[in-house]
């Protein structure tokens, strides 16, 4: 994702069958959501009790979720957050908020000052109107403060730095036996057998 990106390595989480994220809005960790917290569909059922953004999350994945994913995905209605939506709905019993500072929103820091600080950010989400750094002119709500184009450099200053260049040599290429695998893991996955012998009885629950 190009409007997200890292200054640093992320800690080691505790996987387990976790599902780690940042809260959309970080007044939700202090149990006062403000008014700018995204409305919930309510044809997804009860909200989770914490709405995460789905820009970076931390899970450690297996077949077994993955097929149960997608079977629970073909009764999913569409919502306004899309994907965003679904795996907050999916994922609302395994979910544990981690700090902002490793998907700091950017609309946190005027939603909460005092509470979230740009210099404190691990990675950064330039997910508000006019902050995406290729097309940003400073002129939207919110774009001419200085910790913004402090960030907004920060995204240049990587995105020019020829030393983080991936070289041909660096890659990976997987052996054939490797592909075939996945392949196999893929289509298994994708079939309709596959999908429809499991009974869905709780979308909210991955597992």
């Amino acid at each position: 994702m190009r409007d997200l990106i890292t200054f640093s390595t992320t800690p080691k989480f505790a996987f387990g069958s976790h599902f780690y994220a940042v809260p959309d809005c970080i007044c939700e960790m202090y149990g006062t959501p403000c008014r700018e917290v995204l409305k919930w569909p309510k044809e997804l059922g009860s909200r989770p009790p914490i709405y995460f953004n789905a820009g970076m999350f931390v899970f450690q994945p297996n077949v077994s979720i993955y097929v149960h994913l997608l079977n629970t995905l073909k009764f999913n209605p569409p919502t306004q957050f899309a994907e965003q939506d679904f795996l907050n709905m999916f994922f609302k019993d395994k979910y544990k908020p981690i700090s902002y500072a490793y998907n700091l929103l950017l609309a946190m820091l005027w939603r909460h000052p005092g509470k979230v600080y740009a210099n404190k950010a691990k990675a950064v989400h330039y997910c508000s109107p006019g902050a995406k750094p290729w097309k940003y002119t400073g002129k939207e709500e919110h774009m001419d403060r200085e910790d913004i184009k402090m960030l907004v450099k920060k995204w240049w200053d990587i995105y020019n730095d020829q030393t983080l260049d991936h070289k041909q040599s660096s890659i990976h290429i997987a052996g054939v036996e490797d592909q075939v695998e996945a392949n196999r893991l893929r289509a298994a996955a994708f079939s309709d057998a596959n999908l429809t012998s499991l009974n869905v009885t709780n979308p909210s629950a991955a597992a």
